[in-house]
């Protein structure tokens, strides 16, 4: 093995070999266990949730795949309708030229073209993160089987009465011309405006005032709403009011959605423009009128005076006109949440429009069942109660796009305007018995990306053909996703699974949290902290790393802020860790919380732990390969020392696999890396060497076959959370442990069921290993040598501690440096010693002409002037109100934590000095 642990040597030579191997493949044998891969947009390119996510998707793959089961792990990617449209609409606006240019056709065959030669990134990415999915039977959403489901499934519908076409609210881009989905609306709070306005009644015997912060929609008005039990305007119930600046007269209605406590208690409604009034105008049957164009300017609904004008244009215009006809009541500044489309950063309209819809309810009943009654299990648990909330209050699923690119909807119309949905044009003019002379024209729209995603459990497995596939992994184990799209895609999937499959499409739904900054922010492009995964694993200078934060954002101008905090954070850029130390980091983060708060001190952390193990590796091939020792799965003798290590690796592996079974991989990594770090590395390793360097063969066999043996399933342990090290440590020792195999990915995972834990190995080694650290302890706070051979006392020595001493004694003179050991009877009095505690045994140095008295005092007096000094400055600090009072709680909370660290310590070192001072 090489001195040093280089991960950029190892990792992608290996992934090749495995990809090569047919590694990921199900083996045909075993039960199944399967996981869907959230499918990436094909626009995408690898952040860090996606990095954490296929983490813990890998990780879960891998472990069952070691375990004996039949283990697919599907990939695949999202066609991304908008995102990849306006990919490519960009490229031919850099040529001078639009989508219409090309017309439909030329269009979609250039976005494929662009598919073909810039679509891959993510899955190239995937491959450095070592995620072993089956890329044998990768699909895409709009590849050929899964448009075929499309259709099926659509035409079902259709005939089912369950998808429909109608007119209704959506939420429109009117940048990119098209209905857009919750999830690509992003409110954040902005700086605007509230208008207060004075609707006149009709008899001219007063008016009512009114509040928006969209006064352009009042041209849309159809009525103005109190609250049923509102006595000051229970009388004005039925009344008219003249709507200002339209020549209209709208009604005063009752209605409970109104807050009588808010404002003046009076609402304008639009049920053209606004969700919450639409559904007001449905209970009360209000006229539903649309004054904006696709593009956001007044239509011919509007007044003349406004016709062709943009929105915020015509807002000016009758802001200056309600002023000037005296019907401007007030303008107040205010903070609102602002719908923003996130592809086109433009304000997103509700907008009536001819939309096709799913009826959502009928699907929602069995998937609201089958979480009712456990066939599928959210994990966390209270995230089930977020599905409940939203489909238990279901709307209609808006699924058509007016974009190119995507499944063209499957419905037709005639020169009447009927409708014909079938899954092509001749299956229309059979199903609807057309003849050549009918003209049909298809839909212009497609679906929603959000329709195929659906189908994905079954339509990625070969549906509606009833493949081998689709009948050994449906339904699938376990969905790894975000609380984000719970609705957006779980919901979903669980309808049209149980609709079409007659099955839940899996049975667990692990929800991990949202992968944040250190200091618990949303990582974004325009807060400038984000960190690329590839970044981390390949390392990146400090120039490169600035320009990639600080190109293409949408708010140029915070370019500087964004230089400054990354020269700031990274003066020397961002150093290689690999992928492993990577994929370790994310697993430790795996907790059950909502948020993963990522920072750099973690990551650096367990690229150590990667060097320890690689050196420990070297360490045991080093001892092995050169002595005489061979290869056996048969244990020779094992003394106590050996017994406690396979004892502590056993129950190491039964807390990991506990873990795994309930998605803690924190858990799992905790337990992996301190059985690695503290147990083999620090103790164990150490108590094999007085065997290898002594004369007993039999001990020394001992310790080389424990050391290569539990290295050897350690590696297996490991392999699911570190690929790549474990693989390149497994090929080394496999051969010196009698293994067989072409890789650690397809050996079986360590599994001694029946293995109980060696209680008496335990006991005694925890004994052996109370007395080493006792003595390194007085050592370290009497600043005696640790070279240094010491004589130590013993008081309180039971027939056990004395036998214990004797037959640990060839590790206790090397690990502690003791010469001698010496019991006290009851009636013997021992010098002025250093005291420490093994139970109840007392182990006892004596301190004289071991240290400099006078130099110790003075090392002691230094310390403890530095102590104190920091120690008053951080209580004047907690006694300033200013500081209390202002400071980040974090931060305070940080000072009382240090004043406490400073008065601890200071108490230990004037117990140091009073004990120096009896010597």
């Amino acid at each position: 093995m090489d001195k040093t642990y280089d991960p950029t040597a190892i990792e992608q030579d290996f992934y090749a070999r495995w990809e090569a191997s047919g590694y990921f493949e199900p083996t045909g044998s075993g039960d199944p266990y399967c996981i869907m891969i959230p499918p990436p947009n094909v626009t995408g390119s690898l952040h860090m949730g996606h990095a954490f996510q296929d983490t813990i998707m890998d990780a879960l793959t891998r472990y069952h795949r070691m375990r004996g089961n039949n283990t697919l792990w599907q990939p695949g990617t999202d066609h991304a309708g908008i995102a990849t449209q306006m990919v490519v609409e960009r490229q031919l606006n850099a040529q001078g030229k639009t989508r219409h240019d090309l017309g439909r056709d030329k269009f979609v065959e250039r976005v494929w073209e662009w598919k073909g030669e810039s679509g891959g990134t993510i899955t190239r990415q995937l491959r450095r993160m070592g995620a072993s999915v089956d890329w044998r039977h990768e699909r895409f959403t709009m590849d050929e089987g899964l448009s075929k489901a499309v259709a099926e499934t659509f035409v079902q519908l259709y005939d089912e009465g369950l998808i429909y076409r109608g007119e209704r609210l959506v939420n429109w881009d009117p940048v990119l011309h098209t209905a857009v989905s919750d999830l690509e609306v992003i409110s954040e709070e902005e700086s605007g405006h509230i208008w207060h306005i004075r609707y006149p009644l009709a008899d001219g015997t007063g008016h009512l005032e009114v509040a928006t912060t969209r006064p352009e929609t009042m041209l849309g008005d159809t009525a103005v709403a109190v609250h049923p039990e509102d006595d000051r305007f229970a009388h004005l119930v039925g009344q008219m009011l003249e709507l200002p600046l339209t020549g209209r007269q709208i009604a005063i209605i009752a209605d409970d959605y109104v807050d009588p406590t808010f404002g003046s208690g009076c609402v304008k409604i639009t049920p053209a423009h606004d969700f919450n009034d639409y559904a007001v105008g449905e209970r009360h049957a209000l006229e539903r009128i649309n004054i904006l164009t696709p593009d956001a300017r007044i239509n011919e609904n509007g007044p003349e005076a406004y016709q062709g004008l943009d929105r915020y244009e015509a807002r000016k215009r009758i802001v200056a006109d309600l002023e000037a006809q005296g019907l401007l009541a007030g303008v107040k500044e205010h903070r609102m949440a602002v719908p923003r489309g996130d592809r086109s950063q433009s304000v997103v309209e509700p907008y009536l429009t001819q939309q096709w819809f799913v009826r959502a309810a009928p699907l929602a009943k069995p998937a609201i069942e089958a979480v009712e009654d456990g066939r599928i299990k959210f994990i966390p648990e209270n995230w089930s109660k977020t599905y409940f909330e939203w489909m238990r209050n279901i709307e209609d699923w808006c699924i058509s796009r007016q974009i190119w690119w995507g499944h063209r909807i499957p419905a037709w119309y005639d020169d009447d305007e009927n409708i014909y949905v079938a899954r092509n044009e001749a299956e229309v003019r059979e199903k609807y018995n057309l003849g050549p002379d009918v003209a049909l024209r298809q839909d212009e729209d497609v679906l929603d990306t959000w329709y195929s995603s659906a189908l994905w459990p079954f339509s990625t497995l070969g549906w509606p053909t009833q493949t081998d596939r689709l009948k050994a992994f449906y339904p699938g184990s376990v969905l790894v996703t975000g609380f984000d799209i719970i609705f957006f895609w779980v919901a979903r999937m669980v309808m049209m699974g149980m609709k079409f499959m007659g099955d839940v499409p899996f049975h667990e739904v692990y929800i991990h949290g949202l992968v944040r900054d250190a200091d618990g922010n949303k990582m974004s492009k325009s807060k400038g902290n984000i960190l690329d995964p590839l970044d981390l694993i390949d390392g990146i200078e400090l120039e490169p790393l600035v320009a990639k934060r600080t190109t293409g954002l949408m708010q140029p101008d915070m370019a500087p802020r964004i230089e400054e905090a990354t020269r700031r954070q990274f003066p020397d850029g961002i150093p290689a860790y690999g992928t492993d130390a990577l994929r370790f980091t994310f697993c430790s983060l795996a907790t059950t919380g909502r948020d993963v708060r990522f920072d750099l001190g973690r990551i650096s952390g367990y690229r150590n732990f990667c060097n320890k193990l690689w050196n420990a590796a070297r360490f045991v091939i080093t001892n092995i390969e050169g002595s005489d020792f061979k290869p056996s799965a048969e244990a020779p003798p094992l003394g106590v020392v050996e017994r406690w290590i396979i004892s502590r690796f056993d129950e190491t592996r039964r807390t990991v696999e506990a873990a795994v079974a309930n998605y803690r991989f924190d858990l799992a990594s905790q337990a992996i890396y301190e059985f690695t770090w503290n147990e083999y590395c620090d103790w164990f390793i150490e108590f094999s060497k007085p065997a290898l360097n002594g004369d007993d063969p039999a001990r020394a066999q001992a310790a080389r076959w424990t050391l290569i043996h539990v290295l050897e399933k350690l590696t297996r342990l490991t392999h699911p959370l570190m690929p790549y090290i474990t693989e390149a440590i497994w090929l080394r020792v496999a051969p010196l442990a009698g293994a067989k195999g072409e890789s650690v990915s397809t050996c079986s995972y360590p599994d001694e069921r029946d293995s109980a834990p060696d209680v008496q190995a335990d006991e005694e080694i925890q004994w052996l290993k109370g007395f080493i650290l006792a003595t390194r302890q007085i050592r370290g706070e009497m600043d005696v040598a640790p070279s240094r051979t010491i004589d130590v006392l013993l008081r309180n020595a039971s027939p056990t501690d004395l036998a214990r001493t004797e037959s640990f004694g060839y590790l206790i003179s090397r690990l502690a440096k003791i010469e001698n050991i010496t019991p006290l009877g009851p009636e013997d009095e021992a010098p002025e010693a250093a005291t420490g505690l093994v139970g109840e045994l007392q182990v006892l140095i004596p301190l004289a002409g071991l240290i400099d008295k006078e130099a110790e005092q003075a090392r002691l007096d230094r310390e403890l002037a530095k102590l104190r000094k920091e120690l008053v400055k951080a209580q004047n600090k907690l006694a300033n109100s200013n500081f209390v009072d202002r400071a980040p709680p974090e931060v305070v909370e940080q000072e009382r934590q240090r004043a406490s660290e400073f008065e601890t310590a200071i108490t230990q070192l004037e117990a140091q000095a009073e004990q120096l001072k009896r010597i």
